[in-house]
Parts: structure tokens; sequence; C-alpha cells
């Protein structure tokens, strides 16, 4: 008598998985797996011959080939940074000698001839679901690596793809191409994925061998040879203050441009944009959208100091006056749970501190003397150097005043959001570069003065 086993490691939920069954599948090898699935469950108890199936999720362990080498790669990348979603989302996983465990008790129930095993489909889970972020956190910290801290939102990370999958598409670049499996990992590192292994342990005799964290400490140490060089610091320790941090001030700004909030940093560049909109691209004048936000801005003020203290409070007074049945309690606490109080808004909220006030003044007053120094030199024609800067520094800002205001201002919102968060994250790198461009400027600029006499290159220096 021969046994068939054949494990396939499905990466849906449970409660949606006969619902899956019946939607088209996202790459070939899901929809290669469910027909192998298939057609072995479909030949039990064909001329004697019993099947059953296993279905083992996120199996990791020594010796693994795809999850743990892919981590590693992302995480020597320095993508592992990066939280994708809430990170609270729960994934069961499998250490690989319980899935091997799993085959042996489903062979000693084949070969018992257990009609509740045959032709039946089985989960097979260590059992003990866990965040699927802080199983990441675990491995990476285990190999030296750095934990995920930043949290980015799943749908802005979908459009990034989506946008790279375009790109992809206008290039002609087709060979490589690996977006369509991005959008599944994705999927798969944000979701919720739990599975229920009862009928394993119920109908094959399947209990966990090896405990999760056992099965983590284990695959940590056969993966050895890949974790990071101790000797190598990590330059964005965040016990220590980033350039960008101390390039910003280390305040409120660094703290909105360096996304330490992302509710706070995105609300702002909400704001901002929203701005940005109604100034530069409604079609309006500048004064006629300064008048009509003020004017809006009056109105909403208004509108808001007539709202009462208390939403609903008056409705749940006149509810719980009167005779009330068993529904009417229902429906009372309810209205209860839905009344919210609305803050007065105190002056203060509409006064500019004075230290404030008086930075900004003296930033004022510091590039209106600063530019009066400027024109003193001019005024006087001795220094071309100066002269050469102001002329340039000019002519460049009538090109963009005159013709490309708006896409520069635009640009600088977006550039501003994200320059400074990538610099934090790749700042050794991008020293490094910035470094070797300016050695090789300073190089080519003093090959090229060999060529002009001395008073030219003295006025070019």
């Amino acid at each position: 008598m021969w046994f068939l086993m054949v494990h396939v490691t499905y990466t849906v939920q449970l409660n949606l998985y006969h619902t899956l069954q019946r939607m088209q599948y996202n790459d070939m090898w899901s929809e290669l797996k469910a027909q192998a699935e298939a057609l072995v469950l479909f030949a039990n108890d064909i001329d004697g011959l019993l099947t059953c199936a296993l279905r083992p999720s996120n199996v990791f362990g020594p010796g693994e080939t795809q999850f743990m080498p892919f981590l590693i790669k992302q995480a020597k990348s320095g993508w592992t940074k990066f939280i994708v979603g809430t990170g609270e989302n729960m994934s069961d996983f499998t250490y690989v000698e319980n899935v091997a465990h799993a085959h042996v008790c489903a062979e000693e129930a084949l070969d018992a001839r257990s009609v509740s095993v045959a032709g039946k489909a089985f989960f097979v889970t260590n059992s003990e679901p866990m965040k699927f972020w802080k199983f990441v956190s675990l491995i990476l910290e285990g190999l030296g690596y750095q934990r995920p801290f930043i949290k980015l939102p799943v749908m802005m990370v979908h459009y990034i793809l989506l946008f790279g999958e375009w790109l992809h598409k206008e290039l002609g670049v087709t060979k490589h191409n690996h977006m369509r499996s991005s959008h599944y990992v994705v999927s798969s590192a944000s979701r919720t994925r739990t599975f229920d292994s009862s009928a394993a342990r119920e109908q094959i005799g399947y209990t966990p061998a090896v405990t999760l964290e056992e099965g983590i400490s284990r695959t940590v140490e056969s993966f050895s040879h890949l974790a990071r060089d101790p000797s190598y610091m990590d330059y964005t320790n965040l016990s220590e203050q980033s350039k960008a941090d101390k390039l910003l001030g280390s305040g409120k700004v660094a703290d909105i441009l360096l996304w330490r909030d992302e509710k706070t940093t995105f609300t702002c560049f909400l704001t901002l944009v929203l701005l940005f909109y109604w100034f530069f691209l409604s079609g309006r004048t500048f004064i006629s959208s300064t008048a009509l936000l003020l004017l809006t801005m009056t109105i909403v003020s208004l509108g808001y100091g007539y709202l009462p203290s208390n939403i609903l409070v008056r409705s749940i007074h006149d509810l719980s006056t009167r005779p009330t049945t068993l529904k009417m309690n229902h429906q009372l606490c309810a209205l209860i749970r839905c009344g919210f109080s609305v803050p007065v808004a105190s002056p203060s909220c509409f006064e500019i501190e004075e230290n404030l006030v008086r930075e900004s003044i003296r930033s004022i007053v510091y590039v209106w003397n600063r530019g009066i120094r400027v024109s003193r030199l001019l005024a006087r024609g001795e220094d071309w150097n100066i002269f050469l800067k102001a002329a340039a520094y000019l002519c460049f800002l009538k090109f963009v005043i005159a013709r490309h205001l708006t896409t520069v201002l635009g640009a600088a919102l977006v550039f501003s959001f994200t320059s400074f968060f990538v610099y934090e994250q790749y700042e050794a790198e991008l020293d490094a570069i910035v470094k070797v461009v300016l050695n090789r400027t300073r190089r080519l600029k003093g090959q090229v003065l060999r060529y002009f006499p001395i008073y030219v290159g003295s006025l070019l220096l």
C-alpha cells in the first residue's frame, strides 16, 4: 500500500479560505499549489491509494530557503526599518521540525486507514499566534539587526508599488520585474492571517514538538553566519542625535519632517497641500485666495462658537425623563456612548508667543541687514565674485518666478517631507556619496582652471 502526502502552504486567513477558492489567484505559484493539492486529494482512494494534504503557515527554521534569506537580505539593504500597516496584525508560524512531525503523524493516520484523514486537508501551525512584526523583530534582533520602528500606511506602500509598475511598463522593463510579488509580500505582512489547526490535532494526533520561542532561538543560531558584524556601529542608533535632526533644530519642525509622529506629520503635510492648491492651483489670484480663506476661517470660528458644550446631552436628558422600556434603555445607552463634549476654544489659542515674535523679527532684521551689506559691496564695484553670485541668483529667481514658481514650490513641499527622512535613514551612505562627488568636482575644477588666465581663475574661485 502506498501513501502520498503533499504539504501546501496557504497564505490566506482561515475564515476567508472557502471564499478565496472561488477567486482568481494573484500569481501562478499560488494557483499551481492549489491545483497540485486538488489533484492529490482527488487521487484519494483510487486503486487503494490514500492521500491527504498538509497546509503549514509561514514555515521557518534551519535550512529554510525562502522567508529567512529574504528577510536577512532586506535587513542588509536597510528596508526592515519599516512596518507596513499598524504592526498589530497577527500571524501563525510553523517551525520546520513541527512540519516534519506533522508528516509523520499523517503517515501513521493513513497507515491506520483512518476515514477522517484520507482525502482531507489539514492546517498545521505552532498554535501560538504572534504579531507578525514582533516575530520579525525577534529574528532581526537575534541576528544583530535593527528592529522595525517606522510605520508606513498600507495604501501608501501600494501606491508606490503601482507607480513602480507603471514606470516599468513605460520604460519597457519586463525582465526581473518583481512588483506583483511585492504586492503579495505587502498584503501578507499587513493582514491578520491565523489558522485553526485543531483538526490536525484531533484527526492525525499532531501537537507541536518545538515551541515558537525555542524555534526562533534555533533559527537565529542556525543563521548566525549571516548575522551583522558587531564591530559595525549602526548609524541609525536612536540614542544618538542624527545630522538631519541637528540641521532642523531638534524641535517641532524636526519631529514633523522626520516623521516622529505619523499622524501629526500627515496632518501637516495634508494641510500644506490644501493651502498649496488653494493659492496656486485654484485659478484665483493670491489676494482673492487670501480674502476667501480669511472669510472661511471667520465663518468656521463663528459657527464653532455657537456649538453647545455637550452634543446630544439635551436629547439624552429628554429621553431619560420619559417612561422607558428595555428597548428604550438600550437606545439611551447608545446615545450616551455617541455623545461627546466640544472643547471651548480659549483666547490663548489665537495668541502668538512673545519669544516667537522676537525670533521672527530678529530673523527679518538679519536678512535685511545682510541684503544692505551686499548692496553696498555691489555699489562699490570692487568684489566681482559677489557681483557674479548676485547676478546668477537674480537671474535664477526671475526664471523661477516668471515661469515655474508653482512647480518649484510643489517640488519643494514634497522634497521637504521626504529628503530629511531619507537622509536620516541612510546618513552614512549619502555622506559618503556627497564626499566622493565633492572630491571629484574639486579635481575637475582644478583641471579646468589650469587653462584660464590667473586673474580669471581668481574670480571663479
